[in-house]
Parts: C-alpha cells; sequence; structure tokens
C-alpha cells in the first residue's frame, strides 16, 4: 500500500474553501436578513463579500493556519484564525478608507458580518478539531511512522503515541540502533523496499546527540526516499526553553532557549494589550475610582501601592496595586503576607480575595512594561533568593510579566510556604512561556474570568 500523498494537498484546499465558504454564508446571510439593505441594487455588496471571502483564506495561508494541526494545541489554531480575521478586516477596511467608500456600505451590516464570520468559524473550527481527534482515537485517519533509535528512546515513543491515540499517529515498524555494524545494511534494505511503495508516511529519528555520526549516516541513506523524515533529538537531560532549528551565517544550529516572543508574535502580543488592555482599563476605571474613594477613607493616603518589580529581560519597572495594608514597620524583605495577617485591612481582604486591588495594573500594561498574561511579578528580593536555589527561575523573566497567568488560574497563587511551591509556579510559568499563543492568552483570560478572579490566598 503505498499512501496518497495528494492527501494533505486536499485537505488543505477543503479547508481553505471552508473559511471562504463560511465567511461568504455568513455576509450573505446578514445582507439578506437586515430589509433596508436586501433590495439595494448593484454590485457593492455581493463584490465585497467575494473579496473579504477571499482575503480571509490568503491570510490564513500567510500566517500558517492551514500547516498540519495534527496533535497541537486547540487554542493555537484559534489564535492564529483570529490573526487572519483581524488582518482580513484591517485590509479590507484601510481599503475602503482609501477608496473613499466606506460610506456605501453599512456599518452595522459590517459589524454583524466580521463578529459572525469570527464566531461561526470558530466554533465549526473547534467541532472539526474535536470530530478529527475522535476519529482517529478510534483509529482512523492515522499516518503510520518508522521509528529509527535507541530502545529507550523508541520505547518512549511508543508509549507517549499509545497514551494519546488521538494524535493520529501509529508506529508501523521500528528498527533499533543496538548492533552499528549491521544497521547500514537495515536502513538499506528500507530504502529498497520502500522506494516507490510503502505503507508509512513518516520517518522519525530519535537518537541522542552525542550519536551525531549515526545520525548523519542514518539521514544520508534515508535521502532517497520521498517522505518526510524528522529528528528528535534525545534531549531529556537539558531543560528546554522554546527550542528551534535555525541557520545563523549559513550555519544551523538547534537554540536550546529562546523567546518566542520576537517578530509578528511581539507584535501579535502588543496588540492584544494595546487593545485589550485599553478596553479593559476604560470598562474598569469608574469601579477603580469608587475603589480608590473607599481606601481614601479607610486607610488615608497613599491610595496606591508602588513598587520597583524586575519586568522583562530582568530590567526594573515599578508596578501599582490599590494600597490593601495599613501603614507598618517594614517587614523582612522575604516575609510574604499570610492568612489573617494582621497588616491587612478588612477592605483590603476583599480587594485581595476579589483581586481587584491588581486592577490599576492596567495602567502598567498600557505603559508596555507588564502584558495582561504573563508570569507574575514577585518582589525583588524574592527574585534575588529564588534565582540561586531555583536553577531556571529567571527564565520567567524572557517575557514581560503579566497580570495574570498560568499558573494563577491553575490555583498557584498568594504565599509560597515552601520550596516545592515555588518550583510547581515557575513549572508553569515556563510552560506558558514554552507554549505561547494568541490562543492560550485568551484562554486564560477566560479562565481568570471564570474562576481566576476570586483569591482565597492572602
Amino acid at each position: 500500500m503505498t499512501p496518497r500523498t495528494s492527501g494533505s494537498d486536499m485537505l488543505r484546499m477543503a479547508m481553505r474553501c471552508f473559511d471562504a465558504g463560511i465567511a461568504m454564508g455568513v455576509s450573505w446571510l446578514a445582507f439578506l436578513l437586515m430589509p433596508s439593505l436586501a433590495y439595494r441594487e448593484g454590485i457593492e455588496y455581493p463584490l465585497l463579500i467575494l473579496v473579504g471571502s477571499l482575503l480571509l483564506p490568503a491570510m490564513g495561508e500567510l500566517f500558517g493556519l492551514y500547516r498540519p494541526w495534527r496533535g497541537r494545541s486547540l487554542f493555537s489554531m484559534f489564535g492564529v484564525y483570529l490573526l487572519s480575521w483581524l488582518t482580513t478586516i484591517v485590509i479590507v477596511s484601510l481599503f475602503l478608507v482609501m477608496t473613499k467608500s466606506t460610506h456605501t456600505f453599512s456599518r452595522l451590516w459590517m459589524a454583524i458580518s466580521a463578529v459572525g464570520v469570527a464566531g461561526v468559524g470558530l466554533v465549526l473550527r473547534g467541532a472539526l478539531y474535536h470530530y478529527l481527534r475522535r476519529l482517529r482515537a478510534a483509529g482512523r485517519n492515522l499516518k503510520c511512522v518508522v521509528v529509527i533509535g535507541t530502545p529507550s528512546n523508541v520505547e518512549r515513543i511508543q508509549s507517549h503515541l499509545t497514551s494519546m491515540r488521538y494524535i493520529g499517529y501509529r508506529v508501523q515498524r521500528t528498527i533499533l540502533v543496538d548492533d552499528p555494524q549491521s544497521l547500514p545494511g537495515r536502513i538499506e534494505s528500507l530504502v529498497n523496499e520502500a522506494t516507490f511503495k510503502r505503507d508509512f508516511h513518516e520517518i522519525w529519528l530519535s537518537l541522542p546527540l552525542s550519536q551525531g555520526d549515526t545520525v548523519k549516516c542514518i539521514a544520508e541513506q534515508l535521502i532517497a526516499l520521498p517522505v518526510d523524515v524528522r529528528y528528535f533529538p534525545d534531549l531529556t537531560d537539558v531543560r528546554l526553553l522554546n527550542h528551534r532549528m535555525t541557520q545563523v551565517a549559513d550555519l544551523f544550529s538547534l537554540d536550546l532557549n529562546y523567546s518566542p516572543l520576537d517578530g509578528a508574535s511581539r507584535i501579535v502580543k502588543n496588540i492584544e494589550d494595546r487593545v485589550l488592555g485599553g478596553l479593559l482599563f476604560v470598562g474598569f476605571f469608574p469601579i477603580m475610582l469608587l475603589i480608590a474613594l473607599l481606601v481614601a477613607c479607610n486607610m488615608g493616603r497613599p491610595v496606591l501601592f508602588k513598587q520597583h518589580r524586575h519586568g522583562l529581560d530582568g530590567k526594573r519597572f515599578r508596578i501599582y496595586k490599590f494600597r490593601t495594608m495599613r501603614a507598618h514597620t517594614a517587614a523582612p524583605c522575604l516575609q510574604q503576607a499570610q492568612r489573617s495577617d494582621p497588616r491587612i485591612t478588612s477592605l483590603g481582604h476583599f480587594l485581595r480575595r476579589t483581586s481587584l486591588d491588581e486592577l490599576p495594573q492596567l495602567y502598567n500594561v498600557l505603559q508596555g512594561r507588564m502584558s495582561l498574561v504573563g508570569p507574575r511579578p514577585h518582589a525583588m528580593d524574592h527574585n534575588v533568593y529564588y534565582k540561586d536555589v531555583i536553577a531556571d527561575y529567571m527564565q520567567r523573566h524572557r517575557v514581560k510579566p503579566g497580570m495574570t497567568g498560568w499558573a494563577q488560574v491553575n490555583g498557584l497563587r498568594g504565599e509560597t510556604r515552601e520550596l516545592r511551591d515555588m518550583e510547581k509556579r515557575v513549572n508553569y510559568d515556563l510552560f506558558y512561556i514554552n507554549n505561547w499563543s494568541l490562543g492560550l492568552d485568551l484562554k486564560i483570560l477566560a479562565m481568570t474570568f471564570k474562576r481566576g478572579f476570586f483569591n482565597h490566598q492572602p
């Protein structure tokens, strides 16, 4: 049996048509349901619907929306889809402004169409994503792989794929690198057997970096096969942060540690912070004025608590919170707020439980010194202490600190009584950095409003 190589291309084409069809159908339905528009003559509306519907998959292609999502996060796909959708809206809007034709189209219709396309697109894509996961878990729509590696690595990959059947990969056969003398002959036999007909889609190599010469020899033999060959280096003993393959000075490098928020990703996150941060600041402004008045009446001035924290790349910035404690003598530098802390007022307890004391940090977000989502900034003295006892602690500062974060919505907030509490929080922060996407940010924000807004820690 020979796997059909055109299947992926057909699926990508189908998904482009799928997105274009959703955009066209939703926009046209909105047009027909608005009586003031349905009987307009001319081709302006149909033409704009056609252009926008074709532009959406074009932007999706640009941002990698149609690359394989097998085994990848649903929320990452949502983020890329929303980015493609937003770019389409911006381009269409700029075109209408430049051609001075904005008056031709109903702004209400444009808003309904835009929101409708985003909503329907996300719902249907989510449904398709979960349908494919169930299909693959049932043993259909699978990709078969040949795994070449050391016995321990092959066993690790097999165990991983068995525990995640919904990803849709199945180990078709294995070639163990246990006898260096016979290995070239076994690889040659595989190449001769599968040059034109094969029962697998990909070949995975999984060997330690110390066996680089073996990897090179295997890769040179496999170049004769027209299939994807992936190398999974055994880096289980190395702590990685967003590792990737890059080319520097015409040399290929495996970056073991780099910030994920560079280039387009940094622009996307900055837009997210400015747009959503601005909307939240305006929305919460009346509440912040009320809290400021209550704090002034209850505890006097100053209303805000200001303190320096370490931000992106360890640079200092001043963070703002509503004051929750009475005036007191400075506590030891590493002392954290505790349950029934006498320094905290009754109003302060309420503000801390509801996280309303954090609202002034929206100003830090608009300043560009914080993000809506990211590792929570710790006191500077805590950073000085923990950087020496937790090896990868300072990797938290590879991104901007956030008002909320992956650790916080998973209950890791407040006082850290033991070292392992902080280690667990750091692990969650590094997971966020290592898996950042616009979709993950939106998920964390949704979780914050759903269950992370109320804090039972001091």
